[in-house]
């Protein structure tokens, strides 16, 4: 699995679209699928999205569904993950929104010790992480 982050229109999915261009990929936005569709590299953006239909009381079990979805999926094609920084150090006034960042926070973690690469987009630049 491979785990691109930035901020919000750093030009994460066009770094990433441009790096797989001479490959098979299929883009999933704000979901995670029960099933892999066909193709060589799945790329799955705004994961936020999806986590905020979940119940983020419950982060730890929200956490380990996401990455048991993603082991599935990674089954069947290359993984690509492109993810927002929610946080940046500040902390919203809104519960919701705290439980947001704060469950991101944790399945960021999880998501990067996975992880054979992390890339990090700051306008257009990818800088390695792992």
């Amino acid at each position: 699995m491979h785990v691109f982050i930035g901020g919000a229109y750093n030009g994460k999915t066009d770094y990433v679209m441009r790096l797989y261009e001479q490959h098979d990929v299929v883009l999933v936005e704000g979901d995670l699928p029960d099933v892999a569709p066909a193709c060589e590299i799945l790329v799955i953006k705004h994961v936020e999205k999806w986590l905020m239909t979940q119940n983020l009381e419950e982060d730890e079990v929200v956490v380990q569904s996401v990455l048991t979805k993603l082991t599935a999926l990674a089954q069947h094609c290359s993984l690509v993950l492109i993810v927002t920084d929610m946080g940046r150090g500040v902390v919203p006034m809104e519960k919701q929104a705290r439980l947001l960042r704060d469950t991101c926070g944790r399945l960021y973690q999880a998501l990067f010790a996975e992880a054979e690469q992390v890339v990090r987009i700051w306008y257009g630049i990818g800088e390695q992480l792992k």
